[in-house]
């Protein structure tokens, strides 16, 4: 069975702690005893083997228990947070969800659909009686695309012992990030430590409590730290290493980072909804170059532009056509400069603005501004502009209550020292609202839409 390996660990771990949830622990025993209960209570409830099943919860001893007893009996998992509430009857409508399941505190709904699900997909992973698990992106370009997966190529990589930590559970349960750090962490007789406020002081409190040794995030969250001083309120000397991924860390917020915790080992982490999470190693805490790859997995840059091809790569997509070449290969749209086995990011290439034939890449911009005193967060994009084809237009939101024209002067000052001339926002807006998701990431595709703060305008 696809989970024996870890059931057999889990078994191992004995009475060790596996997941700590709104305060209390939960034992690899106890997790062992609760995957034999949902793998019952399917049965009792009528989930066939191979039924596709919408798991609607957050990190929870139950809902991890059930997510494995989903996968020991060969069902599709579609996890399904409640950061995604008012998409969820259009993503179960795409997945074919022919179950939902809700899960509470210690119980569970299931209601059936009445859908019977049909994709050539989906028969595929049935007829091979392997577990799926469905992902969706995060819709950067239009409609989110669902990313099916067959289980156990992506569990293949969890045979293999590794360290065991505690570790936050930062990353949501319906990312692809968020079940890689489960699997790895149970997998490996660590302890997940779940979240239900992710805010910076939730976050801090959360580790000092229970010793957290790795906390996985994104930049976007360890600029709003840094912003916070929440770090400043808790002991967070169990801390061993921080891992980031899922947009580019701009270089400012790096170094401040590794200033602040310099004991602290920082690793920039890839991977992708249709690929799964590569193994990387960075040229070090303070550096954005990065080395990706690891068994399983081929990396090339072609034109610029990073390719993988990938043993555990999604069967596809079940909303949109295959994006893959005929041998394999995926053209993830991440521009990346090279250095020997290194690599660094530096953007979409969908996200480049192009002023006059220069290209500008937005995170760099964004790191610069983000050096500005008072800066809480900003977004830059392009805009047409009929003299250059675009310009650079910069969303920022501030805490301190100046006016527009102000904070003009000081950007542009702030901006001469530290950018070419054509890379400084033509445009500027101030903001009242977060320019970020549920997943702690810029959402730079709804920039332009972000309201102007009372009493300003933008130019």
């Amino acid at each position: 069975m696809p989970v024996d390996f870890l059931l057999d660990r889990f078994r191992e771990a004995g009475t060790s702690d596996a997941i700590v949830w709104r305060d209390r622990t939960f034992s690899y025993a106890w997790l062992v005893s609760a995957i034999e209960r949902w793998s019952r209570t399917l049965e009792v409830e009528g989930v066939e083997p191979g039924a596709v099943a919408s798991l609607e919860a957050d990190f929870s001893p139950d809902a991890v228990a059930l997510f494995l007893a989903l996968a020991d009996r060969h069902c599709v998992i579609v996890p399904l947070t409640p950061s995604v509430e008012a998409q969820k009857p259009r993503f179960r409508e795409i997945a074919e969800a022919e179950v939902m399941i809700l899960i509470g505190s210690g119980e569970a709904r299931f209601l059936p659909t009445g859908v019977a699900a049909a994709h050539e997909l989906l028969t595929t992973v049935r007829e091979r009686e392997h577990p799926g698990l469905v992902f969706f992106t995060s819709g950067s370009t239009g409609e989110p695309k669902a990313a099916l997966h067959d289980l156990v190529p992506l569990l293949e990589k969890f045979k293999v012992r590794r360290h065991s930590k505690r570790t936050v559970a930062f990353l949501l349960f319906d990312h692809i990030g968020g079940i890689n750090t489960l699997l790895y962490v149970l997998s490996n007789g660590g302890c997940i430590i779940t979240l239900e406020d992710r805010s910076p002081e939730a976050t801090c409190a959360a580790i000092e409590e229970h010793r957290a040794q790795i906390l996985p995030t994104s930049p976007t969250f360890l600029n709003l730290l840094l912003l916070s001083g929440a770090h400043e309120g808790h002991d967070l000397s169990s801390l061993e290493l921080v891992t980031y991924g899922t947009e580019v860390m701009p270089e400012s917020t790096l170094r401040r980072v590794h200033a602040l915790f310099p004991d602290v080992r920082l690793l920039q982490t890839y991977g992708l909804t249709e690929t799964g999470i590569l193994r990387s190693k960075s040229r070090s805490s303070d550096s954005l170059w990065v080395r990706v790859g690891g068994e399983g997995f081929e990396t090339r840059v072609v034109d610029g532009l990073l390719e993988i091809r990938a043993e555990s790569a999604m069967l596809g997509y079940l909303n949109a056509e295959s994006p893959f070449t005929e041998d394999g290969w995926l053209r993830t749209g991440d521009v990346v400069e090279v250095d020997g086995e290194y690599i660094r990011f530096l953007g979409r290439d969908s996200d480049v603005i192009n002023v006059g034939g220069e290209k500008v890449y937005p995170s760099e911009v964004e790191g610069v501004l983000q050096s500005l005193a008072g800066v809480i967060d900003v977004t830059v994009s392009g805009e047409p502009n009929p003299l250059t084809g675009q310009m650079v237009t910069a969303r920022v939101h501030l805490f301190t209550g100046e006016s527009l024209g102000e904070f003009r002067k000081r950007l542009h000052a702030h901006c001469r020292e530290r950018l070419p001339r054509f890379k400084v926002p033509q445009k500027v807006v101030l903001v009242d609202a977060a320019m970020h998701g549920g997943r702690f990431k810029k959402i730079r595709r709804l920039a332009s839409a972000a309201p102007a703060a009372p009493g300003t305008a933008s130019s």
